[in-house]
């Protein structure tokens, strides 16, 4: 039979082309190549496409590195807390029930019901990349005052009366979860002031302080870990939520300062960055203004209550986490597999309770570790390679 009447299917083109290479050496050569191309024609190609970023399908509960070994009774107040606003959703309502009725549970049985009730998923980065950047926050404590004096000369403010938040996405669904801040000049709707302008000489936010402290960056330092607390000088101990952000993008001020030749890549923490203004004020400002971002706060109605994230609920230290919720639904049981900055293994189930203007992407993450000393020191160092799994509703 002629080979022109023969069907190209891919199968028998790649069988007559090694037909006509087989008695040269390069043929020979080609010919192997041939085959390795049918073989995974006919396999299947998977592995040479690019794997799409985000939550991969199920995987088995072994390939979670020190599963066992983690005491989950320190997450479970975690998973409770998050019950009464995830009680709701569909996938979530049987879960919370049969959570919420079991008194006490032991660490076994705690396991048992996280096993039988949520399937782990890898979550992947860009090209099938398995490990990310996982990074840290806590509560500050800074000193401060109702009443703004030549101490407390750094305001706190509460979200901006004539700012707008507009929501396109009945329009645009694309826009979903978008949300544009602004403010009407004339007949139009430009952008919210930046970190420039509110902090400058115009003052433009002037009566909607709700606390003044005295550091010079220690606003800027809680905008960034989102929440904290202020000691006034009587004692008492104020805290003060996120409560809205002024549409800007964030941008690391780290960065900055690399990008201008002030510090190496491999020394940028939160102590360095902090170092560096101190030593620099006259330069201070020009640094902290290239992150336009900026947060407004309101005080927390329990001041022994620990920080609310974005499901709004109370944080658990060491157990709650924050997310791209874009790519992992807030509530979401997390397992990470990370190290602390001694390089100590950190693999441990968490919560996606929160999210940040930094932590955008897959595989990206960051750990609330609480307040304190001990909180600010491992936050301030945080910037590990990790893994993550998201848990899962079984369906």
């Amino acid at each position: 039979m002629s080979y022109h009447r023969i069907q190209q299917t891919p199968y028998t083109a790649a069988v007559l082309e090694i037909d006509r290479l087989r008695m040269s050496q390069t043929g020979y050569c080609l010919r192997r190549l041939c085959v390795i191309y049918l073989s995974l024609t006919l396999v299947g190609c998977g592995f040479l496409f690019q794997r799409e970023p985000g939550i991969g399908k199920p995987v088995k509960w072994n390939q979670l590195d020190q599963w066992q070994q983690d005491n989950l009774t320190e997450a479970w107040p975690a998973l409770l807390r998050q019950c009464p606003r995830l009680i709701k959703k569909p996938s979530w309502s049987s879960i919370c029930e049969a959570a919420l009725a079991l008194q006490n549970p032991s660490e076994q049985q705690i396991r048992a019901f996280i096993e039988s009730r949520f399937k782990p998923h890898r979550i992947f980065g860009k090209n099938g990349k398995k490990e990310g950047l996982i990074t840290g926050y806590y509560e500050p404590l800074l000193q401060g005052s109702f009443t703004p004096s030549e101490q407390y000369a750094y305001p706190l403010y509460a979200p901006p009366e004539d700012m707008l938040t507009i929501e396109l996405d009945s329009l645009y669904p694309k826009l979903k979860g978008m949300r544009l801040r602004g403010r009407v000049v004339g007949n139009k709707v430009i952008p919210y002031h930046a970190r420039e302008a509110i902090d400058g000489s115009e003052k433009p936010l002037a009566g909607r302080e709700i606390l003044w402290v005295d550091d010079p960056y220690g606003s800027f330092f809680l905008q960034i870990q989102g929440s904290g607390r202020v000691r006034l000088d009587d004692g008492t101990v104020v805290g003060v939520n996120y409560a809205n952000q002024n549409g800007h993008p964030y941008f690391a001020i780290g960065k900055t300062l690399v990008e201008n030749g002030e510090l190496a890549l491999d020394e940028v923490s939160l102590f360095s960055i902090k170092a560096w203004l101190r030593a620099n004020p006259d330069r201070a400002d020009e640094v902290l203004n290239t992150n336009p971002s900026y947060v407004f706060f309101t005080l927390r109605e329990d001041a022994q209550e620990n920080a609310r994230g974005s499901l709004n609920v109370p944080l658990t230290a060491m157990r709650s986490l924050a997310v791209d919720k874009k790519v992992v639904p807030l509530g979401t049981p997390v397992w990470i597999e990370t190290t602390l900055p001694d390089g100590s293994r950190y693999h441990r189930l968490m919560m996606a309770q929160d999210t940040g203007g930094a932590i955008r992407g897959p595989v990206r993450a960051d750990v609330f570790f609480g307040a304190g000393a001990s909180a600010e020191q491992l936050a301030g160092e945080m910037k590990q390679a990790g893994r993550m799994f998201a848990l899962l509703p079984v369906q």
